[in-house]
């Protein structure tokens, strides 16, 4: 039994947005919008590093080769500790890691997205090749799924870096559930986290976790709203869901098929981000088909000396 941890997969916007594609609500969609344009932990950094930090004193609390397990070896330094390891490509994946799962979870599970075909820098403010850039905006294309048309998902994140909003989007809510981290709650701004779905007859606007879509504009949301379909109300919190799961009595609800390749989507963003170059991804093979280096990225470095046998298959 596995379960991602992706809390709003076990929220209302999980069972609103089946319920809403099944009723066939939910069609058609060519193009989503997803931002996360707060302030992040790198932003207050120099992006002209040339080297790591200097090493520091390994706190005698910390066992600092268990915590780098696997990787290759880097000195210690406050700044890869606690949630800074987030900051670094060694380490973490970002905006587009700590949040994308969070905004586009439902997108890529209903919409069955599955991999991108490309993925496209488009831009990238920043730039290095040590931490994240100061905003990105990546393009992911997918290709033509069934009777579904080819999607494009763009991200956008940087505190400057706001896409574009349709006509009659409205205020811009923040999800009230959205967990505390190291005891602070995320601040609102002016575009909070979330998505745009764009769809041939339709527009969407919702947040980040549990938030429910709302259909823009107004008048368009009080001309549908009688052709809305129930939804029902979640039977378990994503704790519960595992737990349950783990009695037989439920299935979890984003088990590792389906947060492993939504997982693998923001891998592909990092390695386009970090490469600052697009990436041509073959979806039947799973290889990047114009990059060797990036294609090399897919399987990563070895194992460091002693890790070995924790990664043989």
């Amino acid at each position: 039994v596995t379960q991602m941890g992706n809390q709003g997969h076990s929220e209302a916007n999980y069972f609103q947005f089946k319920a809403w594609k099944e009723a066939g609500i939910i069609k058609d969609v060519t193009a989503v919008t997803a931002h996360m344009n707060n302030s992040r932990r790198w932003h207050s950094w120099d992006p002209n590093i040339k080297k790591f930090p200097p090493a520091e004193p390994i706190p005698e609390t910390l066992d600092w080769d268990l915590w780098l397990s696997a990787l290759l070896w880097h000195d210690y330094n406050t700044d890869f500790h606690y949630g800074q390891w987030r900051c670094w490509y060694d380490f973490g994946m970002g905006a587009l890691g700590d949040w994308g799962a969070h905004i586009l979870d439902t997108v890529h599970e209903f919409l069955d997205l599955g991999l991108p075909e490309e993925i496209i820098p488009v831009k990238l403010e920043g730039h290095n090749d040590y931490f994240f850039p100061m905003a990105s905006t990546i393009r992911f294309n997918f290709p033509k799924r069934g009777n579904m048309p080819p999607v494009t998902v763009t991200w956008y994140d940087g505190v400057n870096n706001l896409p574009e909003l349709p006509k009659g989007y409205g205020k811009s809510e923040l999800d009230p559930n959205i967990p505390q981290v190291a005891g602070f709650e995320i601040e609102p701004i002016k575009l909070n986290p979330g998505k745009i779905i764009y769809s041939k007859e339709l527009t969407f606007k919702g947040g980040s976790h549990g938030s429910t879509l709302s259909i823009i504009p107004e008048e368009k949301a009080k001309e549908m709203e009688k052709k809305l379909p129930p939804v029902p109300k979640s039977p378990s919190n994503h704790f519960q869901n595992f737990l349950l799961a783990c009695q037989g009595k439920e299935k979890t609800r984003s088990p590792f098929e389906i947060g492993g390749p939504l997982c693998q989507v923001f891998c592909l963003g990092v390695a386009a981000q970090r490469l600052n170059r697009k990436l041509v991804f073959d979806r039947k093979t799973k290889r990047i088909t114009n990059d060797a280096f990036g294609d090399a990225f897919l399987t990563g470095v070895p194992p460091r000396k002693d890790w070995e046998e924790f990664y043989k298959m």
